[in-house]
């Protein structure tokens, strides 16, 4: 993929990357990348005018491309990955406040009707975060980042390395390596979930990055895994959502008082537009019942190894 064309390539509707069962680590690994990347840069057109709907997808398949790289990251681990994911945060902030602000909207346009709460400052706010990731979006430094992982996908410095260890993370059978690592980010997902109703709402987010990042994985290797493993893998894919769903709109509404608080809209924390405590215990109740149906399934088995 060319950085000069990377704009003008249509994105697939279909979200899960081409792989296949028969595919190394490497193969997967520049599969699923490339796929996410395209994704990503065929929405900056529609991001830069102010879109949300290309905004989201951006967004989305940022955080596809984010997981492909930590899933596969023991073979890609180096100094070029961590500079790439310290430029990958950098525009993921960009697309994130103004993601928010949308979300924000979203909810006061509701129930404007009904409070009579204006948004005019929240979309004054949301014009100048639009015009800041315009022009990071039309940067030298976000055509760096693009041309920088075609780069670094196709021959990077994790391609070169001649350590046997490498060689053999490379070679290893995708199917057997993401069998083993989703079984890993599922134990670890199910420990942090266990005292999810006493954390704090940092904690908590934590926890709803790590259930998405399990979720996005588990639809990225969808094709490695054995056809009797799709009522499985379903089952799991909607526990996951189920507590998705909870734990976003905690954090929507986490961040949603966090903004109405910095544009000196305080009182919108007493308003209908926040969620009462009731309505947060519910949620928590959720993602709560969702982790033990999870846990209740047993790991996902996408190698015939596992």
């Amino acid at each position: 993929m060319d950085a000069t064309v990377t704009f003008k390539v249509k994105t697939s509707i279909k979200q899960a990357p081409p792989l296949r069962g028969s595919m190394t680590c490497e193969t997967a690994f520049r599969t699923a990348a490339t796929h996410y990347l395209v994704q990503l840069t065929a929405q900056q057109p529609g991001t830069c005018a102010g879109e949300a709907t290309a905004l989201h997808a951006m967004r989305v398949a940022m955080t596809r491309l984010r997981t492909t790289i930590a899933l596969f990251s023991p073979m890609v681990d180096g100094d070029e990955q961590l500079r790439l994911g310290a430029e990958l945060k950098w525009l993921n902030a960009h697309l994130g406040i103004v993601r928010d602000l949308d979300v924000a909207l979203e909810r006061l346009a509701k129930i404007r009707d009904q409070t009579g709460a204006s948004d005019r400052p929240w979309k004054q706010e949301r014009a100048a975060c639009q015009r800041h990731l315009t022009r990071a979006l039309g940067s030298p430094r976000y055509r760096r980042l693009i041309r920088d992982l075609i780069a670094w996908i196709e021959n990077g410095d994790w391609s070169r390395k001649r350590s046997k260890t490498a060689a053999e993370r490379r070679a290893q059978p995708a199917a057997e390596y993401c069998s083993d690592t989703l079984k890993e980010w599922r134990a670890k997902l199910l420990k942090k979930s266990r005292k999810l109703k006493e954390f704090g709402a940092r904690k908590r987010h934590r926890v709803r990055l790590a259930n998405k990042r399990l979720s996005y994985a588990v639809e990225s290797a969808a094709e490695l895994a054995p056809p009797d493993q799709t009522p499985a893998r379903l089952a799991m894919l909607k526990h996951l959502r189920k507590a998705q769903k909870s734990l976003g709109q905690l954090n929507d509404d986490a961040r949603f008082r966090a903004l109405a608080a910095a544009l000196g809209e305080d009182k919108m924390d007493e308003s209908d537009l926040a969620l009462a405590p009731k309505q947060k215990k519910r949620l928590l109740r959720k993602a709560t019942s969702a982790y033990e149906e999870l846990a209740a399934l047993g790991p996902l088995r996408i190698s015939s190894k596992s």
